[in-house]
This record gives C-alpha cells, sequence and structure tokens, in this order.
C-alpha cells in the first residue's frame, strides 16, 4: 500500500473509476509499480470494464459490495491517523435506525472528519469530504449506503436505503452533502444550502427511494461544510 498504489485505491474510491490501459502478465519484479495496479485489481474482480475510451479502458467498482471493500480500506487509514470508537458509532446508527436520532451521528462524523489529521493534510474538496462520510456510515449493519444514486436526472450525495430484508428499520435518510472552499464568501455556504434542499427534495420524489424505503420514515438532511467547519447539518 505504499506510494502511489495508495493513490490508485483513493481515485478509484472518490471518483468510482479510471481510465488506464490493461496488462496481460504480472512479472514479480514488476508487480509492485503502480501503472500496473490498476490491472491486478480487474483480475482479482475488483474492477470492471465499463466503457473503451480509444485504446485505453475506463475501469469502474463493479457493484456495492467491492465499493465497500474501497471503503473499509480508506476507514483503515482514517483509523490508523485517529482512532474512533466504532462501537459507540455502532450504537449511533442503532438509534438512527430505530428511534431517528440522526444528528449525533453526523455531528460524531463531522468532528472526526475535522480532526483527522490524514484529511487535514490532504487536499480538501467535496469528494474528499463524501469519500470520509462514506467509508464512516458503510461500517452501519441497518442499510445498504449508496453513493451518488442516479435519481431523477440527478445524483443523490448518500441514500441510506434500508435493509428490511434482515432489520425492522423505523428510519431511512437521503443525505445530500455540500463543500465551500475557506475561500469562498459566506454568501456561498446558504447558496449551497438551498441547492442542496432543492436536490433533496427532487430525488425523495422518486418511485426508486418510494420502493426503497418501505415504510420507514424518510428523512432528508441537509450538510454543508465550509473548509473543515460543517456549517449546515438541518432536516428538510
Amino acid at each position: 500500500m505504499d506510494g502511489d498504489r495508495k493513490g490508485v485505491l483513493r481515485r478509484i474510491t472518490d471518483e468510482g473509476q479510471l481510465v488506464t490501459t490493461l496488462v496481460t502478465t504480472f512479472p514479480a519484479s514488476e508487480i509492485a509499480k503502480p501503472e500496473i495496479f490498476p490491472s491486478l485489481l480487474f483480475y482479482y474482480g475488483m474492477l470492471t470494464i465499463t466503457a473503451t475510451r480509444g485504446n485505453y479502458l475506463v475501469l469502474s467498482i463493479p457493484n456495492n459490495n467491492v465499493r465497500k471493500q474501497y471503503y473499509e480500506f480508506l476507514l483503515e487509514e482514517y483509523q490508523d491517523n485517529r482512532h474512533i470508537n466504532l462501537n459507540d458509532l455502532g450504537l449511533m446508527y442503532y438509534e438512527m435506525a430505530y428511534d431517528g436520532h440522526w444528528r449525533e451521528t453526523l455531528e460524531f462524523i463531522a468532528h472526526a472528519y475535522k480532526e483527522n489529521s490524514s484529511v487535514r493534510s490532504a487536499i480538501e474538496g467535496e469528494r474528499n469530504l463524501q469519500g470520509f462520510f462514506t467509508a464512516y456510515l458503510s461500517t452501519n449493519a441497518y442499510y445498504l449506503i449508496a453513493p451518488e444514486v442516479e435519481l431523477n436526472h440527478g445524483y443523490c450525495d448518500l441514500f441510506l436505503m434500508p435493509d428490511l430484508i434482515r432489520y425492522d428499520v423505523k428510519h431511512s435518510y437521503i443525505i445530500e452533502l455540500k463543500y465551500a472552499k475557506y475561500k469562498d464568501p459566506e454568501s456561498r455556504v446558504e447558496e449551497l444550502r438551498r441547492e442542496a434542499v432543492e436536490q433533496a427534495n427532487r430525488y425523495a420524489d422518486t418511485d426508486t427511494v418510494k420502493r426503497a424505503v418501505g415504510t420507514t420514515r424518510l428523512h432528508k438532511i441537509v450538510v454543508v461544510y465550509k473548509g473543515m467547519e460543517m456549517r449546515v447539518c438541518e432536516e428538510v
């Protein structure tokens, strides 16, 4: 996991895909090279071909089970930098699923995001923020985490789809994450909040979401960051 191979995994996790060529042999002396690493992931079933661009291939995460494995890698890295008690977080997920107490969970993850040194030293941005939230939300037992689901001609940032086959969950969630840079004016926060509210309402009013949530109560949550600070965290 040294060097650029870690960067390859981060890029796949953040963007869901990468563009590369495939190699067909893996000599032991070259297997650790970053340019070969994506091909290794492909042959292990961790990536699949979704498009072509001339002589290049678009390799994407094939399904949510594999996506979760990528987020588990990120989670290990975050935990190594600043350990978070996942047992405490697990209890919060229970209250989130059965009692609708979502604020404590999101504020807990937000605090971890601010304190995590690897995030602070990285390039800030919406992808980085979404990756961190998704990595920790994916540890819950009650929801299937679906990042960037296509709904009503747009992409929902995070849809916490209740696992109703295994659990009698009472609450489900759509979370819209927005990010403003430190240098952006304060008015940008309110602009992003309004945009997130409109998107959350539009996504919630789709047949896909209505079928998935069943009889659970759907919460539409809007989160807006400015730099490392969570400025907005509200239900709409």
